[in-house]
């Protein structure tokens, strides 16, 4: 449910520790959420994207461009057991609650052109197709 904890995002398996923006905009947050570093860009479409754990030098208020570098993939604090980027999307105040807004969460697989639903598979299953 949109309400319950959740991991929101995918992770992308990666070989170098460099990190890119999936989109021009601007940036809104550069620091650390609990344990991770994380840097996050508000798009000109409406959406903003939020990168971990990755260490960045830019700041609040720096415009980026599509496929800039915007930092580096940080080994202080592993996101997956390979060397990985998470990459969280949501829009901002899309969910109505009542009289509350809130940001909707989407699957940034979606922006990559994947058509079909996420399925979550049980911890300590071994999927096979």
């Amino acid at each position: 449910m949109p309400w319950s904890s959740a991991h929101r995002g995918i992770d992308i398996a990666t070989s170098s520790t460099e990190v890119v923006a999936p989109d021009s905009g601007e940036v809104t947050f550069v620091g650390v959420v609990v344990d991770r570093p994380v840097i996050t860009i508000r798009h000109s479409d409406g959406l903003v994207s939020s990168l971990e754990p990755v260490s960045s030098d830019l700041a609040v208020g720096d415009t980026v461009s599509q496929g800039q570098l915007v930092g580096e993939l940080s080994d202080e604090s592993p996101h997956c057991a390979a060397q990985c980027v998470h990459w969280g999307v949501r829009k901002l105040n899309a969910w109505q609650i009542g009289a509350t807004t809130r940001d909707l969460y989407i699957d940034p697989a979606f922006l990559l052109g994947w058509t079909e639903p996420s399925v979550l598979w049980p911890i300590h299953s071994d999927p096979t197709f």
